[in-house]
């Protein structure tokens, strides 16, 4: 028996040596490249997150404004380029008259002045609505932005006239294929070529429009949600025995910021791996295991980026965060400093 318990043992000391020397950082190759940064919704009036459900208002819940800047809006796509985004990510949603409106919501009810689903209204009917008529961050004691959004809901083919070199995330909010085979109209319509230009597509889930984009644009950045979730479980396992699993090459991980440690080789050895394996990164907010991801909003987590990453860092608040990366881009006033100052001190207390 102790004979027996000896080699058990003497066995999984050698299995978890190999799986240290198989992950270790020591000697893998130095990532190239630069951290890039996606603007999720651009610059835009963030939200709590507390007890949010999927059809909850989030214009009724703003945190207090520090900014002008809204989200799928000319002004905010341009604010986040500004300030360092690589990428700039936008929703959009098909019209009652053919055309692609570049806004969240399925229904108008929560921001606008307007009623009823996106879909059942025409562009010019969306145009003539108030975007920011719905915010307010006391409750609806005050509405700041009302009367400042009539005619800023953008049609999609004004966002790639004024963003021509600017690499676009469409997000797919509904499950109908078609929608792919419009938003492939209107790319070409524009003369945009999204492998070119190196857009990106994804959804939810991967049946409907990713399925179809994909096949439309296969050498372009295409994912869903579901898949990557998928392959970031998947790797969480098959990486420790230095595999990268099948559902995840080719295709797209995403790691939470509070689970870099179950990355086997994270940061650079499993960087190697993914670029061999033509899988991209993407880093995200932390997750508690009810929260779906989410993007960064808090200065000091930058800190938890390795230095070495070179994927992508999905970022909601990319008006604190883009300044804080590289400040060269901080073009924020005084007072505009001692706002924001404020505003992410009440975060920390709320997070508390």
């Amino acid at each position: 028996m102790k004979r027996f318990l000896k080699r058990t043992a003497l066995a999984l000391a050698l299995v978890f040596f190999l799986m240290m020397t198989v992950n270790s950082p020591l000697f893998a190759p130095q990532p190239k490249g630069y951290v890039r940064l996606i603007a999720h919704r651009g610059a835009y009036q963030l939200y709590s997150h507390a007890k949010l459900g999927r059809d909850t208002c989030t214009a009724t819940r703003i945190y207090p404004p520090t900014h002008l800047y809204h989200e799928n809006t000319l002004a905010g796509i341009a604010q986040a380029r500004r300030l360092g985004a690589q990428m700039v990510e936008i929703d959009i949603a098909p019209t009652k008259d053919g055309k692609i409106a570049v806004f969240h919501d399925w229904t108008l009810d929560c921001r606008t002045n307007g009623k009823g689903n996106v879909r059942d209204h025409t562009m010019a009917e969306l145009k003539a609505l108030d975007a920011t008529y719905g915010y307010t961050a006391d409750g609806g004691k005050t509405f700041p932005f009302r009367g400042q959004g009539v005619g800023r809901i953008p049609e999609l083919g004004e966002v790639l006239a004024a963003f021509p070199d600017t690499p676009l995330l469409f997000n797919f909010k509904s499950k109908d294929a078609a929608e792919a085979d419009l938003l492939a109209a209107a790319l070409t319509a524009a003369g945009r070529d999204p492998v070119a230009r190196r857009d990106g597509f994804y959804a939810g889930n991967e049946a409907g429009p990713v399925t179809r984009i994909r096949a439309l644009y296969p050498k372009a950045w295409t994912f869903s949600m579901e898949a990557a979730k998928a392959c970031t479980k998947a790797y969480g396992w098959q990486g420790w025995m230095g595999l990268v699993p099948e559902i995840c090459r080719g295709r797209t991980i995403v790691v939470p910021l509070n689970y870099q440690w179950a990355m086997a080789g994270w940061p650079d050895r499993m960087i190697a791996r993914m670029e061999k394996a033509g899988t991209r990164m993407v880093l995200v907010a932390p997750v508690d295991g009810k929260d779906h991801a989410a993007g960064l909003d808090m200065p000091e987590q930058l800190r938890d980026v390795p230095s070495s990453f070179n994927g992508m860092l999905w970022v909601d608040d990319i008006y604190t965060l883009g300044p804080a990366l590289r400040p060269a881009l901080n073009k924020r006033n005084p007072v505009e400093e001692q706002e924001l100052a404020r505003e992410i001190e009440r975060r920390r207390k709320v997070r508390e």
